[in-house]
């Protein structure tokens, strides 16, 4: 009977969910129902914790707006939320991230890891392409004339203005 539970919820997990953890600031485009209407309500902030496992886990972001802070907690593998982008990779050593509730302002900032952003949006290895050396080469040689071409053009500039300091 395990088995068969665990099967079921292996289906209905999402695998287009980007990794993120407690710190990250996450935009979550999520499909609001008003009356007949559809709609898409993208909402930002930081996220504040993370819990359970497989079909049955959530998170929580938290955002300030107008003084006010709101926190929302989403369903991870949700069909609702239509995509989750992730913004800033916040640098934090803790699972929960209550604290930030009792901040407002400055104050409630999480410093960022800096990484670089074509990292971020590769979601498999990237494959690198061979260069010929033939090609290496050839590069070298337009750098270095390109380096002697510039000397020669700063050369005399400098020769003129010590001519004219000895006058």
């Amino acid at each position: 009977m395990h088995r068969i539970i665990q099967d079921l919820e292996q289906r209905q997990l999402r695998g287009d969910r980007p990794r993120f953890k407690p710190g990250d600031t996450v935009r979550v485009h999520f499909q609001v129902i008003e009356g007949q209407r559809r709609r898409v309500q993208v909402f930002e902030g930081i996220v504040i914790k993370r819990q359970g496992a497989g079909a049955r886990e959530t998170f929580t972001v938290r955002k300030q707006s107008f003084g006010v802070g709101v926190e929302r907690t989403f369903p991870l593998h949700s069909p609702k939320i239509e995509k989750i982008e992730v913004g800033a990779i916040g640098d934090v050593n803790r699972a929960k991230l209550y604290y930030l509730r009792g901040r407002v302002g400055k104050k409630a900032l999480i410093r960022e890891i800096r990484q670089d952003r074509t990292k971020l949006v590769a979601s498999g290895p990237v494959a690198e392409v061979p260069v010929e050396p033939e090609a290496e080469e050839s590069a070298e040689v337009e750098e270095s004339a390109e380096v002697e071409a510039s000397s020669e053009i700063e050369a005399p500039a400098a020769e003129e203005t010590v001519g004219a300091k000895s006058k």
